[in-house]
Order: structure tokens, then sequence, then C-alpha cells
């Protein structure tokens, strides 16, 4: 039988699909079956989205409330949103009296920011800063090999990690036997060190913030009295750093 199914093969022609006829050319290529399943696939597809809106459509509560119902309007099956209303008219002295309640938020703010820099630099005590001079501690020895084979942790008695602090330098005896705020030995400095780089670092954005919000101030304060007075001259221009300086003229007051 295996040797019948293998002859019969051979004798086998390839298949091939029909042609479009010569007097159908000018319809186009003639539609094989992958064409049509692509496109009875297509064809179902969209009945069936059609069906579920439809159902969707029946289900629908028609009490239900949208908001697209009173911000849309339907125009030519497309819903439009509405254009937005004018503005409101707001009188000089409402503005007055919006910026000065800016005014007082922002001061509040600026106040609040103060405080906590404050209650910072007393914790830190300003100690390892940037801007501060370094003291300055000379030690003499008696002939210049004794420079060069100097050493200064040492000499003090301490850690050599503990030769650069200014501050909480104990000797190795008293890190032998005593915790010195929390340290027992040198290897939490670096830890130590750590947080305290991060709190000046906090330190730091909170000085910036406070100078920021008190150039809104000024800009706010400035935009006021703009309001109030009349007969101005610009000194200074306005700079993200520093309101604009204007100079009024002087009046009288009876």
């Amino acid at each position: 039988m295996a040797s019948f199914r293998k002859a019969l093969k051979s004798r086998q022609r390839n298949h091939h699909e029909r042609s479009q006829p010569e007097f159908r050319k000018h319809f186009g290529l003639l539609e094989k079956k992958k064409d049509y399943k692509l496109r009875a696939e297509d064809y179902h597809r969209k009945e069936n989205t059609l069906a579920a809106l439809r159902k969707k459509a029946l289900d629908k509560n028609p009490d239900e409330f949208y908001y697209n119902m009173i911000s849309s309007k339907l125009q030519d099956g497309v819903h439009i949103p509405n254009k937005p209303k004018e503005e409101v008219e707001v009188t000089e002295e409402q503005k007055r009296v919006m910026r000065t309640q800016d005014i007082k938020y922002v001061e509040m703010k600026r106040v609040a920011e103060a405080k906590k820099i404050e209650r910072l630099k007393g914790e830190l005590h300003l100690l390892d800063a940037g801007s501060k001079e370094k003291n300055r501690h000379t030690f003499f020895v008696d002939s210049k090999a004794e420079v060069q084979s100097f050493d200064l942790a040492k000499h003090l008695d301490t850690a050599p990690e503990l030769v650069d602090r200014v501050f909480n330098r104990p000797t190795l005896k008293t890190l032998e036997t005593k915790s010195i705020q929390g340290v027992v030995a040198p290897r939490h400095l670096r830890k130590l060190a750590k947080q305290r780089n991060h709190q000046y670092k906090i330190l730091t954005q909170r000085i910036d913030r406070e100078k920021k919000l008190f150039v809104i101030s000024q800009k706010i304060q400035t935009r006021k009295d703009l309001q109030d007075k009349n007969n101005k001259v610009k000194v200074k221009k306005e700079t993200p750093n520093a309101s604009a300086i204007y100079k009024f003229e002087v009046k009288r007051k009876r």
C-alpha cells in the first residue's frame, strides 16, 4: 500500500487556482478563498460590533446624567464641546483684595520656612560648613625629618578617620571605653557624616525656597502698588531674583 501511495502521488499534478477569464479582466483579480475568508471575517466583526452597540443603546437608562449632555452639542453626528464662557469682569477693588490675600499666604509660607531654617541651624550648629573659614592648628617639630614622618592621628591619639573632623574628635581610649553621642566605633562615623550632609542639603534647599518666596511677595506687592498709584517711572526691570523698582510722584495727603 505504501508503494502504491507513493506512485499515486508522483502521478498527481500541482494544483493551480483558477485565474480570471480573459473576458472578465476588467473586473480585476479573481477573488481566491483566502481573500474571501479575510473579507468574511471583517464583515462579521463589524456586524458583531454593531450588534453590541445596539444592545448597549437599548440597555441605557434614559434618566442617567452625563456631563457631555451640557458641555457639548451634536453636530453632523459628532460631539463638539461648547465654547468656554467669557471671563467674569473683576473690579479693581476685588483685585486688590485678592492680591492682599496672596501676599498674606506667601508671607505665611515664608515665615514657616524661616522657622524651619532656624530650627535646622540650631540642630546642626553649622558644623563643617563650607562657607565657614577653617581654623588652623600648627604643630612645631625640631627637624625636617620629623616633618616628613609626622603622623597627625598618632600625635592627637585618635583614629585616622577622625583627623579631618573639627568637632567631636575623641581619643582612642575614649572610643574603647565610652560611647560618644551614640558613636561606639569609628565605623559609625561614615554613616553619621552621610546623615549630616543630607541635613545640610535640606537646609540649603529651605534657604533657597525662603528666598524665592520673599521675591514672590515683593513682586505681588509691587503689582498691588501699581494699581493704587499713578505717574510711575520704572527704575529697574524685573528679574527672576528681584522685583521691579518703580519711582512714584510724591503727593501730599490732606
